[in-house]
């Protein structure tokens, strides 16, 4: 087994995520490459101080260069407000480290373009995180459509749906300011997710018909007072395909009854495929046999990475995040073969060209042209 020394730049909620996936790894089975976590950047004391209790975390600082001139380090995943990407992405180039890299890939289309030609000349392997893919239902979906089983394809939908800012008393954080979270708002946070699928079965946007909500205007500052908030909560895009098929993704950050849910749902003349991580381990498929016929199928623990976890239970966000994990290293090291690979930088430039799209849809009422 290969031993990959991994650095980590923002030791927040996804940081933490990541270090949960690691501690995991015995769980997957003959894999051949093993990250070992040893050295995590934030400017916040408290987010270093949960890493304490780590194994092999030899390195915690509050300057991220000096993560980066660590020779034990040939990975970094980045995890930092979306105005930082391209400064500290680049400077992992520079340092000479390979990226995994938090969406949307930079604060703007003009950011994601600078970072995608800087990964491009330094030649490092770089890919762009979207965990919820690697659900298997989610795969099977993938599989179904790729196969080629669902004939003449009629339409696409998929969106990504949570209640995060529901609550109209909770406090502004950097996701809800156009300076640290960028004008595209709520598809920088949740569109890399929704696009991947479609993107990677060939679903290529066209045109682009934009409907974007502003829902909370201004929230608590945490001081006593009101901050204006004002990025798009919510996004519907209704997207001409350039095979002529429609399709529509959501967005949504104000989703009434939603926690965290991801969905897809593809049509077809001859079949038809859905999932959502609101019931995890069920697979809807359509087909017509003189009825039609959705059926539910029960996929429970079976991913594309087999681990020790039993088939019958229940698939959850940490397995996805072991798994997709498990896809970058893979794919780095040249083990992948046909399994669903992590967003690439390509795809990650072709969300931010429809997100830009979009902006410029709702703000003229028509459809653009990208």
């Amino acid at each position: 087994m290969t031993k990959v020394g991994v650095g980590i730049i923002g030791g927040g909620l996804m940081g933490r995520e990541v270090a949960s996936a690691f501690g995991r790894w015995f769980m997957l089975n003959d894999f051949p490459v093993k990250p070992e976590l040893v050295a995590v950047a934030d400017l916040s004391e408290k987010a270093l101080q949960w890493f304490e209790h780590l194994p092999g975390v030899g390195q915690r600082t509050k300057e991220y260069h000096e993560l980066l001139d660590n020779p034990a380090i040939e990975v970094v995943y980045v995890a930092v407000p979306h105005d930082q990407h391209e400064k500290v992405y680049t400077d992992v180039f520079t340092a000479g480290k390979d990226l995994f890299a938090e969406k949307p890939f930079g604060i703007d289309f003009d950011a994601a373009m600078k970072i995608a030609m800087a990964a491009r000349v330094s030649g490092r392997f770089v890919r762009c995180s979207s965990e919820f893919p690697f659900f298997p239902g989610a795969q099977r979906v993938f599989d179904e459509v790729h196969s080629g089983r669902l004939g003449k394809i009629i339409e696409v939908r998929a969106g990504f749906w949570h209640s995060s800012d529901l609550d109209p008393q909770k406090p502004i954080n950097w996701k809800r300011q156009v300076a640290t979270c960028g004008k595209i708002g709520v598809m920088g946070d949740l569109g890399m997710h929704v696009v991947h699928v479609p993107f990677r079965l060939g679903f290529k946007p066209k045109r682009v018909f934009a409907q974007l909500q502003n829902i909370v205007t201004e929230r608590p500052d945490g001081k006593g007072g009101m901050a204006p908030c004002d990025t798009w909560d919510n996004a519907i895009l209704h997207v001409d395909t350039d095979h002529g098929i429609p399709m529509r993704l959501e967005m949504k950050r104000i989703a009434p009854g939603e926690m965290n849910t991801w969905w897809i749902e593809v049509l077809g003349m001859d079949g038809s495929v859905r999932f959502s991580t609101k019931h995890p381990k069920t697979f809807w498929r359509f087909r017509r046999e003189g009825e039609q016929i959705w059926e539910q199928i029960e996929v429970g623990q079976v991913s594309a990475f087999p681990v020790a976890t039993g088939p019958i239970f229940e698939f959850g966000f940490p397995d996805a995040m072991l798994q997709m994990w498990a896809a970058y290293l893979a794919e780095r090291t040249g083990a992948l073969g046909d399994r669903f690979g992590c967003a690439k930088p390509d795809e990650a430039l072709l969300s931010h060209k429809l997100f830009q799209a979009a902006l410029e849809s709702d703000e003229t009422k028509s459809v653009v042209v990208l």
